[in-house]
């Protein structure tokens, strides 16, 4: 089977996660698996989004065709999950550089949206376990729900989440300072690898001022730019940034770095498949394919951070690879929330 073949099963299976339907209807779980039996090589999936809380409606009227529409859809998350709590992290988050778009009490962000690459934007609001995401763009919309709820992690079925707090009580007290917290990511593997790209060799801060002088120049309106118009750019950057990432656009466009895709792999084969982007070495990819594709259990082994926090909490020794067996199937999301805890006391990323 070829990648583009991958790729397009992949993404019909996350279309059956409960991130998107059709407009005015809302659907039940028979609806979902009558349609998936239709479906050449897609099944119902379900990875934690009520598909039978979900609706849309889109734009003034029925004029789908209009340039701004927007599609709305209701997600019923599972497991713990405090917008405010994600919110904070979000905002805290460096690559995420959410100047300007914090006022009021939803989160927002504009992305460039996997496929056809328009700029799509996004605003979660929360009421009790149900998640409200208004999304705008002249893209498809459907599409770019799916991501939103991949790269805020609400596609993720986290009911037995608080299950390792109690079987660690180190990370039951972690959860109890950041309650709710899901780990928000990197708006795609695209952007991730840019931005894996952009800090080689440089402080965060430093790689920070470079991505925002990105979307100043070539961006639309706020969002990073879009795979084909990075390889059309005259990019004057540090060593051999304007090659990397003109790579990583490239692998873009092929595919190579489609978030479905590789959320579907195994971790180890992801972040494989990753190195084979110019420019990108084990370190890059795993941050690709746990901040990226925001794989919910796949563990960090080149992060010295996380090392460091692991010593600190747990005594020398012990060894991540050891202490992580109890934090399955959430290993990414434990060790978002021990650095992000980290990062809370130290300052060390922000220079504090």
């Amino acid at each position: 089977m070829c990648d583009r073949q991958r790729i397009s099963q992949a993404r019909a299976a996350a279309d059956l996660t409960g991130c998107v339907a059709k407009i005015g209807k809302t659907y039940s779980r028979a609806d979902w698996a009558r349609s998936a039996r239709g479906s050449v090589g897609a099944r119902p999936v379900d990875n934690g989004v009520d598909v039978g809380a979900l609706a849309y409606r889109v734009g003034i009227g029925d004029r789908v065709e209009q340039a701004m529409a927007e599609h709305v859809a209701k997600v019923a998350v599972l497991g713990p999950w405090s917008l405010d709590t994600s919110r904070r992290f979000w905002e805290g988050f460096t690559p995420a550089a959410l100047a300007g778009e914090s006022a009021g009490a939803g989160l927002r962000t504009v992305f460039c949206a996997e496929g056809d690459w328009r700029r799509a934007k996004v605003e979660v609001t929360q009421a009790g376990a149900t998640a409200r995401l208004a999304v705008s763009g002249d893209g498809d919309l459907e599409a770019a729900t799916v991501q939103a709820c991949r790269f805020l992690a609400l596609d993720i079925d986290a009911r037995a989440w608080p299950e390792v707090g109690r079987r660690d009580p180190v990370i039951g007290g972690a959860q109890a300072q950041l309650p709710g917290l899901r780990p928000c990511g990197f708006h795609s593997p695209y952007e991730a690898a840019a931005w894996a790209v952009l800090a080689q060799r440089l402080r965060i801060t430093q790689a920070a001022r470079l991505r925002a002088e990105l979307i100043a120049r070539y961006g639309e309106d706020g969002a990073f730019p879009a795979p084909h118009t990075l390889l059309r750019a005259g990019l004057d950057l540090p060593g051999r940034k304007s090659e990397y990432l003109r790579a990583v656009a490239e692998a873009a466009l092929d595919g190579l770095l489609d978030g479905a895709a590789l959320r579907a792999l195994d971790p180890g084969q992801a972040i494989q498949r990753v190195q084979q982007v110019k420019g990108l070495g084990p370190f890059a990819a795993e941050l690709v394919v746990v901040r990226g594709a925001n794989a919910p259990d796949a563990l960090p082994r080149h992060e010295r951070r996380l090392d460091a926090e692991i010593t600190e909490r747990y005594g020398p020794s012990h060894t991540l690879a050891e202490i992580s067996q109890a934090w399955r199937p959430y290993r990414t999301w434990t060790a978002v929330l021990l650095r992000a805890l980290r990062e809370q006391r130290t300052g060390e990323i922000a220079g504090r």
